[in-house]
């Protein structure tokens, strides 16, 4: 799945553990996603990531 998690992670000067740990969603599905390894996970993931960056799930994540 293609994203701008990293890019807009980074230009919140948040580490993924801080991502991990706002968001509720595991440090090492931060990293997958990141990195484009995992592409199917669940849209309540997607929301609460979407809502530690104060950002839209469209505006992170886009169907490739």
């Amino acid at each position: 799945m293609k994203n701008r998690l990293k890019e807009l992670r980074e230009y919140r000067g948040m580490s993924q553990e801080e991502l991990a740990e706002k968001s509720g969603v595991s440090r090492t599905t931060i990293s997958e996603l990141e990195t484009e390894k995992k592409e199917v996970t669940t849209n309540i993931t997607l929301e609460r990531i979407a809502k530690a960056l104060g950002e839209k799930v469209s505006n992170i994540f886009f169907i490739s």
